[in-house]
């Protein structure tokens, strides 16, 4: 079944000019810390390039096509694009970039209530897993196909919902009240057994429900998002554990300044 992209071309080159602003920014920012790393440099920079793949022409039309090519969308908007830039630190490059008045007026959103609700890795876990099994388990899929607004708004969410998640439970940005990484690490482990499980119920019962698409398709694009989330959470796991490595490393160093000062 063939769909009209809900994306004008004039949309998307306002998309990919925001995208190259914001690289640039960043980029820019970086090269005024000598001392900031190269890799979150690169990694942001992934991030941009994963979006502008995923917002392509040739990648829109296929998404529309396809749903082997949303599932593909999907994974790089939800899942690969906001890890690379959760791993860029950006929160502590601005900061680092601004005004000491700025840079206060920020820690105190970061510490306003509603941040720090959705910072949860909870909050984040139902925005993010649960929007997905909310999309694809309901007519809302086969409503965004049909609605402009609806579909980009969609996309919005996908962006949003994966940066949280990743952030909530392994960003080096700072996060008020953030959890143990042992509470993280049951969060993501629920989190992957509710993605697998969706893509399984997804090839067995040939959701999303009404798509108009042949069951191959379905089924395909199913095996798209187990297999493709699969790779995407193991790169998560080992941001968290780089966390824990980095976390027990800092106590292990102020045991010992601790013991030698005694």
């Amino acid at each position: 079944m063939q769909h009209s992209p809900a994306v004008v071309p004039t949309a998307l080159a306002l998309v990919w000019a925001l995208i190259a602003l914001v690289l640039g920014s960043y980029v820019a920012a970086a090269r005024r810390h000598p001392r900031w790393s190269p890799w979150r440099t690169l990694s942001f920079v992934g991030g941009g390039a994963l979006l502008l793949v995923a917002l392509s022409s040739s990648v829109v039309h296929w998404a529309h096509a396809d749903l082997r090519g949303h599932m593909f969308q999907h994974l790089l908007l939800g899942m690969f694009a906001p890890l690379l830039f959760v791993m860029a630190a950006p929160v502590t490059l601005f900061l680092a970039s601004v005004g000491p008045r700025t840079a206060r007026r920020t820690v105190r959103v970061l510490h306003s209530r509603p941040v720090r609700v959705l910072s949860h890795p909870i909050a984040a876990l139902l925005l993010n897993v649960g929007g997905m099994v909310l999309l694809y388990s309901t007519q809302l899929f086969v409503l965004s196909r049909s609605s402009a607004w609806l579909h980009v708004l969609v996309h919005y969410h996908f962006l949003a919902a994966g940066y949280l998640f990743a952030w909530s439970i392994a960003g080096p940005d700072p996060a008020p009240g953030r959890p143990s990484v042992r509470y993280r690490a049951v969060v993501l482990f629920v989190a992957i057994a509710v993605h697998s499980t969706l893509g399984k119920l997804m090839y067995v019962h040939g959701w999303p429900q009404g798509a108009g698409v042949a069951r191959s398709e379905l089924e395909a694009a199913a095996q798209w998002m187990y297999y493709g989330g699969d790779l995407a959470e193991m790169l998560l796991i080992a941001a968290l554990g780089a966390v824990w490595y980095a976390e027990r490393g800092r106590s292990l160093a102020s045991a010992r300044t601790e013991a030698t000062s005694h």
